[in-house]
């Protein structure tokens, strides 16, 4: 009892800096992120480890910059999808903590409204980006829809998910601040101030999993592991949708036919890339099997082993 005290004294502190943190790193879109800047198409969006154009090595430089363009666009509407059931969820589970620990309240609260900006920040980047594009662009999975659908998962899947996204922005971060000069400094920042917050929000997704795990019987936990199974084929085949999509417009408007071997290979290569921002950076990142593994049995790791081997793959 005196270990379980002290565990609940420590995560109420976790909180209590959440809160300070989220304070003292509150950012502005038009003040810090875009600052009255347009994007310079003459440079990629994306750093060639989250796009992997740099495999695609019979495109031109100006073929592969496209690539990264267009990969940028979806990656800003991928978060605005993903922070609309993440925002969702966060305000729910503030329901918890109404009458309890008042910091986790105010750092869930702050949580969803961080998500809500970062919503409106991947809206305008998107618009930004579509600016100088050859029309043609679709974006194919609807927000709302794919809210509704991962809402209907359990809590413990949906927060598995939202602390996944949340620890693959940070290696997204990482990969941004390379040594690739010829990479958008606006989207460069985007990456910064985006990490800024997610890092403090890993924190308290980690918090709010744990909590709600140990809540759980054995037998709801097996279902929640069949949930996250669930929702992670659910991500691949919107990844798999949208890689199709992208593919087959830069393959419209990059100004030239590419032979049959080719295009199998950019349309290859856009998934492969897509697999790996939207899943596998996150699967690989040691603290997300860390946390998960404390969680579930060896059997119920073995499940989901099984299920992403064909995307690990």
């Amino acid at each position: 009892m005196q270990l379980q005290s002290i565990e609940r004294e420590a995560n109420i502190d976790r909180y209590a800096k959440a809160v300070a943190t989220s304070k003292r790193i509150r950012w502005d879109i038009d003040r810090d992120v875009i600052r009255g800047r347009s994007f310079d198409f003459s440079k990629k969006f994306l750093p060639d480890g989250l796009s992997k154009i740099d495999r695609l090595d019979f495109l031109t430089a100006g073929e592969r910059r496209l690539l990264s363009q267009i990969q940028g666009r979806t990656y800003a509407n991928m978060f605005g999808l993903v922070e609309r059931f993440i925002a969702a969820k966060v305000l729910e589970m503030t329901a918890d903590h109404r009458l309890g620990n008042q910091n986790a309240l105010e750092a869930l609260v702050r949580f969803s409204d961080e998500e809500l900006k970062h919503q409106e920040l991947f809206r305008r980047i998107e618009r930004m980006s579509g600016a100088n594009m050859p029309e043609g662009y679709t974006f194919l999975p609807e927000p709302n829809a794919v809210a509704s659908a991962v809402l209907s998962k359990s809590t413990w899947a949906v927060l598995a998910l939202t602390c996944h996204i949340e620890l693959f922005v940070l290696a997204h971060y990482r990969e941004s601040i390379g040594e690739d000069d010829d990479v958008s400094e606006l989207w460069r920042d985007v990456f910064l101030y985006h990490w800024r917050e997610e890092s403090q929000h890993a924190i308290i997704d980690e918090l709010e999993w744990q909590r709600v795990n140990a809540k759980l019987s054995p037998e709801e936990r097996n279902l929640a592991v069949s949930d996250l199974i669930e929702l992670v084929g659910a991500v691949d085949g919107i990844v798999q949708m949208q890689a199709r999509a992208d593919a087959e417009y830069f393959l419209k408007v990059c100004g030239r036919s590419l032979s049959h071997d080719e295009a199998e290979r950019v349309r290859a290569g856009v998934l492969g890339a897509y697999r790996w921002q939207y899943i596998v950076s996150g699967v690989q990142e040691p603290r997300f099997s860390k946390i998960l593994g404390g969680m579930i049995t060896e059997k119920q790791a073995d499940r989901i082993g099984t299920a992403l081997a064909p995307i690990l793959n």
